[in-house]
């Protein structure tokens, strides 16, 4: 039955003089038949972020404690430090690093949640701090301030970062509920702080823009297939960059991939009703050589005609994750204006079945005439980079480029939920890259690169194959086969996030579903490369 509806379809095409392919039709926003109109709708408003030198009156007061309770609440005002005590000497609460306690209606607050934290924290040990915070009060009513008493900051602002981890935490889609919506209170939050101007500052000249940025990347995973496509990708992308100084936009569309020779990404959008896109964003805040970002954009990944199996297919939405980090990293180091010379470049299709899709066994070639033979169709984001990297390459030149993907189930399994797959070929960039995840809290393991891997991509009728059938080494051989279409006088490297861009569960500064991993890592990566 399957089979006759596909040579139905395919009859239908045909019977249609002029039509083109079905690889080229585009779908418009909210395509007919889901009656959602995207635009009309939008997530529960954040909590505005203030900074003061004194907690706010009533709500809920959250007090992070290290040390001794007593020395601690010593300067908080006599009511709240005298319900502290008291709840404390009854509870048997020793403000220890991950306990916690919740008072109601004491010291003149409707909730007191205190927790136990380390006498001295660094900034991604502060986001952590704050997100928990962010999300255990996400629902609570009237204003919240948070105060840390004991605690001291490792070259940070201390508020400014607990302030960029509640932003982290607080994190909420909610848009498409109708019926069991609760919308969260919109009260502010009060970040406690001995130089409220100070951390302000902070605040606003960079934490913000990290926290949207995460925002914006984190609503690109988690919106269906239905809203995000190649082209509503670009045009969401667009409105984000619309208005920053010394940004410049990029789209090639699928005629101008055609005439670039750019058969990778085409052989794996050609399956879908929705064509293709690759999207540059150039943003010069210095001269000189650029550092490029480019990421995996696969917005849906049935798999093609290796299908997937249907347990979990519905999150195959988030396999443009490493296209959204990118864009997000950018977005935040062009709001801020950093002083740095970025390309972010995306390649973006959707991996379908029907009659024009790529089978098994077919060969492709690249921008640069590199032939590929396609081994498996499910392995198709490592082919949409190898044109990405190729034209990055050629148009631009950059010192590094650095891929970011969903790339395989084999780094997930290696690594479960907790670091990313690192590859590079040089030692500074793995260095950078490296201190740019202690300085994140985004958490790399560096994995090897090997001729043997590299051999065993070498295909006997093309150039490369994009799959090796066994199962052995399969995020290094994915690896090695992006770096096959990096030209070697660029400084490369590759993140496989495939495990940690999505959660089953919460972690500190991740609400269940799409991870602020990544957003931060480059970020930092970025940081490292600006003009001083």
């Amino acid at each position: 039955m399957r089979l006759c509806l596909v040579l139905a379809a395919a009859l239908l095409s045909a019977a249609s003089p002029g039509a083109p392919a079905a690889a080229q039709t585009a779908s418009p926003p909210g395509a007919p038949g889901t009656l959602v109109a995207p635009s009309a709708l939008a997530n529960s408003a954040p909590r505005p972020i203030r900074f003061a030198a004194a907690p706010a009156a009533g709500g809920t007061l959250v007090l992070l404690l290290s040390g001794d309770i007593a020395t601690a609440v010593a300067d908080l005002p006599p009511a709240v430090a005298e319900a502290v005590r008291a709840g404390a000497a009854a509870s048997g609460f020793e403000a220890k690093e991950g306990e916690a306690l919740t008072l109601v209606n004491s010291g003149g607050y409707a909730r007191i949640r205190i927790h136990g934290a380390p006498p001295r924290a660094n900034g991604p040990r502060l986001h952590e701090l704050g997100g928990r915070v962010g999300q255990e009060t996400l629902m609570d009513q009237g204003p919240v301030s948070i105060v840390a008493a004991g605690l001291s900051a490792e070259g940070a602002d201390l508020a400014a970062e607990l302030a960029v981890g509640f932003g982290l935490g607080a994190y909420r889609f909610d848009k498409y509920q109708t019926r069991a919506r609760r919308t969260p209170p919109t009260d502010p939050v009060t970040l406690v702080s001995a130089d409220p101007a100070g951390s302000e500052a902070r605040w606003v000249a960079e934490g913000r823009h990290l926290v949207e940025a995460v925002t914006f990347a984190r609503d690109l995973v988690t919106e269906p297939a239905n809203i995000i496509y190649p082209e509503s990708f670009v045009e969401r992308t667009r409105a984000a960059f619309r208005g920053i100084p010394n940004v410049a936009i990029e789209v090639l569309d699928v005629p101008a991939m055609q005439r670039l020779g750019m058969g990778g990404i085409l052989s794996v959008g050609q399956g879908s009703a929705r064509p293709a896109r690759i999207m540059l964003v150039r943003y010069r805040g210095a001269p000189g050589q650029p550092i490029a970002l480019v990421g995996k954009g696969i917005t849906f990944d049935s798999g093609g005609i290796s299908i997937k199996p249907s347990a979990g297919l519905w999150r195959m939405k988030y396999d443009m994750s490493g296209a959204a980090r990118v864009m997000g990293a950018a977005l935040a180091t062009a709001r801020r204006g950093a002083p740095v010379h970025l390309v972010a470049a995306v390649g973006l299709a959707e991996n379908m079945v029907d009659a024009n899709a790529t089978r098994p066994g077919d060969i492709v070639r690249t921008l640069d005439g590199q032939t590929i033979e396609v081994i498996n169709t499910d392995a198709e984001g490592r082919v949409v980079l190898a044109d990405v990297n190729q034209y990055v390459a050629r148009q631009d030149r950059p010192v590094a480029i650095v891929n970011m993907a969903t790339l395989t189930g084999a780094a997930a399994a290696a690594f479960g939920p907790e670091f990313a797959a690192m590859f590079a070929r040089d030692e500074d960039l793995a260095a950078r890259l490296s201190a740019a995840s202690a300085a994140s809290g985004d958490a790399i393991w560096r994995m090897p690169l090997h001729p043997n891997y590299a051999a065993r991509i070498r295909s006997k009728i093309a150039d490369v194959m994009n799959a090796v059938e066994g199962g052995q080494a399969g995020a290094s051989t994915a690896a090695h086969f992006i770096e096959f279409f990096t030209p070697a006088g660029i400084a490369w490297a590759h993140l496989d996030i495939a495990g940690v861009a999505w959660r089953a569960s919460p972690t500190p500064v991740d609400p269940e579903g799409a991870s602020a991993f990544g957003v931060r890592l480059l970020h930092e990566l970025v940081r490292g490369y600006e003009a001083r």
